[in-house]
């Protein structure tokens, strides 16, 4: 059926799925099966052989689960989409996917603590080395770019500090190479920034935040030429089998149909909890995308449509003042995780990068006063108050 529409906010709603080859369910059934009958012994002979579209077995295709892989693809505006267990299953079996021993991985000057563990675990089984870069410059990524270099792996912002990448400067200077770009755009999410749009080659997501944006959910998504798609799901996804659930699929179906208006709340109240935060006298150094006098004010500009939910802090003081801080709060919940309807918060150093060895920490910016804040759908106000309240006994 053609779709009639141009626009990112219907999209949402109506991709992928016909309700007239459903019986005309208007919400997208979940099919909770685990294998699917064949009419006829040739017609399961023609199934695994792909000379025939159809389904075989649920950890190879599934139809809620397509319907969610049709549906984020048109929503980066690429090719094909994957759908994966979790963040990290989708982030492995891309980097699985795109590497062999001895090559090497060039990273952004910030990781997710498990990426950065997954890439140690990579080192000591299969000599892959990688480094890391400011990537703020052609000159600083030439100098970091090896022979055997396979992939350029990016988060922009980058979790914690929020710092940016000019992705465009970054597939500029990999296309002189050949060296396919990734970028992990769980942070902005499609609605606020394209990767693909911007030259870069593959892009993911752990759909546990805003895609899901309940907190009820574990999953991960790619988005990239139907070519990489389709031997990702022939070898990393279907041989190791970190696959979605149907259940999933259709919890994170719900979620998407909400997405732009949830990320339009995420990022009002984030810009008015900056302006509340800047400047206090408790708050030493404040990291936003929305801050329009940093540095990356106008890669804000230029990629993203707006500057999204999450914000990093560094309390003046300690360790044990940060944790202060965080252990006055009334409302505010102390959880890792971000994208939900709760505003969270997580002191980095200790949770989501504690795998990470204090001097790669320290150089990444993620100091022990550093906290992590993402802004849920309250109102605004309330979650000031309480913040206020909490920094006033520092």
């Amino acid at each position: 059926m053609t779709k009639k529409y141009q626009r990112f906010e219907t999209a949402v709603i109506h991709e992928g799925y016909d309700e007239k080859e459903m019986l005309g369910s208007l919400s997208i059934p979940l099919f909770q099966t685990s294998t699917y009958v064949f009419d006829t012994a040739e017609q399961g002979e023609r199934r695994f052989s792909g000379e025939e579209e159809g389904f075989v077995y649920s950890r190879l295709r599934n139809p809620t689960v397509r319907v969610l892989e049709e549906r984020i693809a048109r929503l980066e505006n690429g090719e094909k989409g994957l759908a994966f267990a979790s963040g990290m299953a989708a982030v492995s079996a891309v980097l699985l996917s795109l590497t062999k021993a001895n090559d090497h991985v060039l990273c952004s000057a910030g990781l997710y603590g498990c990426t950065y563990g997954l890439l140690t675990l990579m080192k000591e089984k299969y000599n892959i080395t990688s480094d890391f870069s400011l990537l703020d410059s052609e000159d600083a990524i030439h100098a970091k770019i090896k022979p055997e270099t396979a992939l350029i792996y990016v988060e922009t912002p980058i979790n914690p500090t929020m710092k940016l990448i000019d992705l465009e400067l970054v597939t500029k200077v990999a296309k002189e190479y050949s060296i396919p770009v990734v970028v992990d755009n769980t942070f902005s999410t499609p609605y606020l920034q394209r990767p693909l749009d911007l030259g870069c080659d593959v892009v993911l997501h752990s759909a546990t935040k805003y895609i899901g944006g309940h907190g009820d959910v574990i999953a991960g998504l790619v988005v990239g030429k139907a070519d990489f798609i389709d031997d990702l799901a022939i070898t990393a996804r279907k041989d190791i089998g970190g696959i979605m659930s149907p259940f999933d699929a259709w919890l994170l179906l719900r979620g998407l149909k909400t997405l732009p208006i949830r990320m339009d709340r995420h990022c009002e109240n984030a810009v008015n909890i900056f302006e509340k935060l800047k400047g206090h006298p408790k708050v030493a150094s404040i990291y936003f995308p929305g801050d329009t006098e940093s540095s990356d004010g106008k890669i804000a500009a230029k990629q993203m449509n707006k500057s999204g939910g999450m914000i990093s802090f560094e309390i003046k003081g300690s360790k044990q003042d940060a944790q202060y801080f965080m252990n006055r709060l009334n409302f505010i919940k102390i959880a890792v995780s971000l994208g939900d309807a709760e505003t969270l918060i997580e002191h980095p150093a200790t949770m989501t990068h504690a795998v990470v060895p204090e001097a790669s920490r320290l150089k990444m910016g993620i100091t022990d006063q550093l906290i992590r804040l993402s802004i849920g759908l309250e109102a605004w106000e309330d979650i000031w108050d309480d913040l206020e309240q909490a920094l006033e006994h520092v």
